[in-house]
């Protein structure tokens, strides 16, 4: 259940971070509507492949600018997309 939850809050977080720093609507979409799916079915494929895309994004957005994305968001993102 530990790992359910974790995948869940660190999808959330990183949604909205890609919010705020306004990057890539479309993944933002995407990550959602997985998301979405997942609370569903329980079925995290998606969403991890997502998630992995996410990673992605906000790893570039840490390397324009430091402060912009937390060390914390990148390792948990990390953990749940790639384990």
């Amino acid at each position: 259940m530990g790992q359910v939850v974790n995948l869940e809050k660190t999808v959330e977080s990183a949604l909205g971070k890609l919010s705020q720093l306004k990057v890539n609507d479309q993944i933002v979409s995407e990550l959602e509507w997985c998301l979405n799916s997942y609370k569903a079915d329980q079925n995290p494929v998606g969403l991890i492949e997502k998630s992995r895309k996410a990673l992605e994004v906000l790893k570039e957005q840490k390397e324009r600018s430091s402060r912009a994305v937390s060390k914390k968001l990148i390792e948990d993102l990390e953990k749940v997309s790639l384990s």
